[in-house]
């Protein structure tokens, strides 16, 4: 019994739960995770031409474990090429230490993180504007495209 308790706590502090992709964090409470799920749907890099925002990060909840990752790094656990560069992480680390500064989550690390881009290069979308903007995400976690029974093969 000691053996699988031993190994049940091992597998969830393994430091490479994210293969070392995103910033793990802890939630205050547990209400928060939905909390910071819908306040990163309100951020991320805004079109010039109409009211449309990208969202740049998600929260990953994995064996109890929270991080926050850039959508291309999500790609990166899924096996998929991407993209990643290193204004992707600062925007990433950017919006992790505001999501702290507003007290939505704490870093598992102590300190800021680096490197971090200007403020100028994210769109913050007010809640009470959330209505007025097409918010979309480029990744969604935990939905799979799944063809519909009346719906052709490709090439039928």
């Amino acid at each position: 019994m000691e053996n699988k308790e031993q190994q049940e706590v091992t597998e969830n502090d393994d430091p490479n739960l994210f293969r070392g992709l995103g910033v793990e964090v802890r939630l205050k409470a547990d209400d928060d995770f939905l909390k910071v799920k819908e306040t990163l749907t309100r951020i991320g890099v805004a079109s010039k031409k109409d009211k449309t925002l990208f969202q740049s990060c998600h929260i990953l909840h994995k064996r109890g474990k929270f991080a926050i990752v850039h959508f291309k790094e999500l790609f990166i656990l899924d096996g998929k090429p991407s993209d990643l560069t290193e204004n992707d992480i600062a925007r990433r680390n950017t919006i992790t230490n505001l999501l702290t500064q507003w007290e939505l989550i704490e870093l598992s690390v102590s300190g800021t993180l680096e490197p971090i881009a200007p403020l100028n290069q994210i769109k913050i979308v007010k809640f009470s504007e959330k209505a007025q903007w097409n918010l979309v995400a480029k990744y969604s976690i935990g939905k799979k495209k799944v063809m519909s029974p009346t719906s052709e093969p490709y090439g039928a």
